[in-house]
């Protein structure tokens, strides 16, 4: 079985919400990949989709140099839908009108559905007709192009969604792929089932089958070397290639002495012990303080990061014999993100240490079995491999570990200070029920002193910042409100308990303006 024959080609005009499309076709169990509006028309000819999804996009179709839709999109009479800025190219495309909106919609509306829709007809929220929808937009279709009717409408935008009478091309201008447009889903299954006839293959069990299946072929009888970092990723990459390959793998775990607290014994545990999966641990703190002294620009240490792991795996690699291959457990979001900075429309934000920073002349050939997956695929993944939940589901922890949650230089020190606060704030999530109810949590370190007074003594020592967020995608998210209780007793137990603090603040910024993690 095939389980990419049946798929979706999402065109990305540069949206903040093109991955949300993604994930929302993957989770109705179609594969899709997500490719820039420049691609090549052979490659998507090549391709062969089912059909073809139009992001949305922060330009305007009547920009200069403004992203344009690719002919060769309608010259394979596939099914369409085009989102936001897709609906606007669509229109812009078949000599319809945009034209910039007197009142612009960000947010929350309502739209009525006028007409019957082969799109949206049956598919409403509490009233017929009527759907509560998320907008985001500047513009708006003043004029559809001909062979096109209206289906739905707000009162400030005529025309939130159209599609031609005789042809399977459809727009909306509201994002059905967040979870404000709460119909969203019943809206991507009508295009995904009962408009492009897709089937639903993409299922975690054929997907292990098929992982496994393809990493066989690739790397046959060679020996794998895999980093464990002891992430999710990783983890998950290690029981998948245990699964497809078992003693022909071999984990090298480092110890950077940028991991949480303790985390060394606790993959050593789970891994070795548990799933009896070939792992060495290599001790290696001293190596990464010494690289990383004098360091302080975050894009630096995430190469110096990256460029030791590769070094000291090759290391390893040559105490064995026939190892070939160096496993990755590089997934689909940092393929996409990647490849938009390389493509020179993107803003870096930050670089991945997975997927750049590798050296031109290493002599290990790369196998990334995630590399089409999303986190919740890679999660699933991981449960079904027989991972514990505690792991799967940990929140998201950086590749250079505390390197880039302590501000600056990286010293050792500064190290273990942050790696015990973090545990004290993690363990209390826990012990209060608030971990699951929070997305991502962590402590930072700042290297800054405070004044401070314990007991009767004055106390000079460093700050340490709690950082929790609530989000469902990531792109966006919002600090979380733990009680003040719970703020008050974390605080006193870390300057407490660590000798080094002075001072604890929480971060109330939320994303945007602010990132999640703070370098």
């Amino acid at each position: 079985m095939n389980i990419k024959s049946s798929k979706i080609l999402i065109i990305d005009f540069g949206s903040q919400f093109t991955q949300l499309i993604a994930r929302r076709v993957r989770e109705a169990g179609v594969y899709c990949e997500v490719w820039a509006w420049d691609v090549d028309a052979a490659l998507i000819r090549e391709f062969d989709p089912k059909a073809i999804i139009l992001s949305g996009g922060p330009e305007s179709v009547h920009m200069e140099n403004a992203p344009k839709i690719n002919p060769v999109v309608f010259e394979l009479n596939l099914p369409v839908l085009g989102i936001c800025y897709g609906m606007q190219s669509i229109t812009d495309y078949f000599g319809g009108d945009v034209v910039p909106s007197d009142e612009k919609e960000f947010g929350y509306a309502q739209v009525k559905v006028t007409d019957d829709s082969r799109l949206l007809s049956g598919i409403f929220d509490e009233k017929e007709h009527q759907l509560d929808v998320w907008m985001s937009h500047g513009d708006k279709v003043s004029i559809m192009p001909e062979g096109f009717v209206k289906t739905s409408e707000t009162s400030t935008a005529p025309v939130t969604s159209f599609e031609h009478t005789d042809l399977p091309i459809f727009g909306i201008q509201f994002h059905a792929e967040v979870e404000h447009t709460k119909q969203g889903r019943k809206i991507f299954d009508r295009f995904l089932f009962d408009i492009s006839g897709c089937d639903k293959l993409w299922k975690t069990d054929n997907i292990i089958e098929e992982h496994v299946a393809n990493i066989r072929k690739q790397v046959g009888n060679d020996k794998v070397l895999l980093g464990l970092s002891g992430g999710v990723d990783s983890s998950v990459v290690a029981a998948l290639l245990h699964q497809a390959i078992g003693d022909n793998l071999v984990c090298v775990f480092v110890d950077t002495g940028l991991l949480r607290y303790k985390e060394g014994d606790q993959v050593m545990q789970t891994m070795a012990e548990g799933m009896d999966i070939n792992v060495v641990r290599v001790n290696a703190q001293q190596r990464y303080y010494n690289a990383l002294a004098g360091v302080n620009d975050p894009e630096q240490k995430r190469k110096i990061i990256g460029n030791l792991f590769i070094e000291i795996f090759e290391e390893e690699s040559r105490k064995l014999t026939d190892v070939k291959w160096l496993a990755q457990g590089t997934i689909y979001p940092d393929v996409i993100e990647s490849a938009a900075s390389a493509t020179g429309k993107s803003h870096v934000i930050k670089s991945h240490h997975n997927v750049g920073g590798l050296p031109d002349d290493m002599e290990l050939k790369l196998v990334e079995p995630l590399r089409d997956l999303f986190k919740d695929e890679v999660r699933k993944m991981g449960m079904a491999l027989g991972l514990p939940k505690a792991m799967v589901y940990r929140h998201p922890f950086p590749g250079p570990g505390l390197g880039v949650r302590i501000l600056g230089e990286v010293k050792q020190e500064y190290a273990e200070i942050l790696a015990r606060a973090d545990h004290i704030f993690i363990s209390e999530l826990i012990n209060w029920d608030l971990y699951d109810k929070t997305s991502q949590a962590f402590a930072v370190f700042l290297p800054v002193k405070s004044v401070g007074v314990v007991g009767d003594a004055r106390r000079y020592e460093y700050v340490i910042a709690l950082r929790a967020v609530e989000t469902i995608d990531f792109m966006t998210a919002k600090w979380a409100e733990l009680p003040y209780a719970f703020l008050e007793l974390v605080s006193r137990r870390i300057i407490n308990e660590i000798d080094k603090v002075s001072r604890v603040v929480y971060d109330i910024s939320s994303k945007p303006p602010a990132t999640i993690e703070w370098e």
